[in-house]
């Protein structure tokens, strides 16, 4: 990604907009603010090396982002694709946003869910940053997959298995729609295959995850930790433990 940014005067007419991908896209000129793509590119880690390496940024906002992506809501599949290939992270974030506002629709059908869902894996390369993941994973894959049965949940543990560190964190955090139901199992197995693998980012997305189970129930959140704290990564450690009171945390600090 080594698109060059170029930030336009700001002269767009809202009054004039027709809704369509070309309009969409001017809009989003308007209200690129170049202090704030500077600070998002320190802060999404797009240096050399780094896990957002290469990604750029306009500077706009993620509210700015929702409102432009419910006002182009009846963009169709094909130019939500064109914005989730774009070079531009909030083009992806917007097109992503889009993607959940249709899988929470109520006039969507099976077919069309699917079809999402289905869209939202041939594109996993575009949804490259860890923002990307965990605004859509749980809606588009973790919903989709709660009204499937286990042949169809499969798909998760492949992700999981991934050697791409956004496929690894979609498996996990896609998981969020089955704790909030309550069903713990596909979260608890996806953390032990996680368990040892080396990215900051995943340590703290697996952590993360315990921790929504021990919302739910602390008792299963702890049969897992006594099995495995001694030997899990310290930041998914303190993510798993972040909710408990003082003393249990030490308990388990000491390894």
């Amino acid at each position: 990604m080594n698109k060059k940014i170029v930030f336009k005067e700001k002269s767009y007419n809202y009054e004039n907009s027709n809704l369509n991908i070309t309009e969409l896209k001017k809009e989003f000129e308007y209200l690129a603010n170049p202090d704030k793509a500077k600070s998002y590119q320190r802060f999404f880690k797009t240096g050399k090396g780094e896990y957002g390496e290469g990604d750029i940024f306009l500077g706009i906002t993620v509210p700015e982002q929702r409102k432009i992506a419910c006002k182009y809501s009846k963009l169709s599949l094909k130019e939500i694709e064109e914005l989730l290939h774009s070079p531009f992270h909030e083009y992806r974030l917007t097109a992503l946003i889009m993607l959940v506002n249709g899988t929470k629709s109520k006039k969507i059908s099976a077919l069309e869910r699917e079809e999402l869902f289905n869209f939202y894996l041939k594109n996993t390369r575009y949804i490259n940053n860890w923002d990307l993941v965990d605004i859509s994973a749980p809606h588009v894959v973790g919903n989709y997959l709660l009204s499937k049965g286990t042949k169809e949940r499969q798909i998760i543990y492949q992700l999981a298995n991934s050697k791409d560190l956004w496929e690894k964190r979609v498996s996990i955090i896609a998981t969020f729609a089955f704790i909030k139901q309550e069903q713990f199992n596909y979260t608890l197995k996806i953390a032990e295959i996680l368990l040892t693998d080396k990215h900051d980012l995943i340590h703290k997305a697996v952590g993360w995850m315990l921790r929504e189970v021990g919302k739910k129930d602390q008792n299963i959140e702890e049969e897992f930790l006594l099995k495995y704290y001694k030997i899990m990564p310290r930041t998914m450690l303190r993510y798993a433990i972040e909710k408990f009171d003082s003393e249990k945390r030490q308990f388990y600090l000491r390894k």
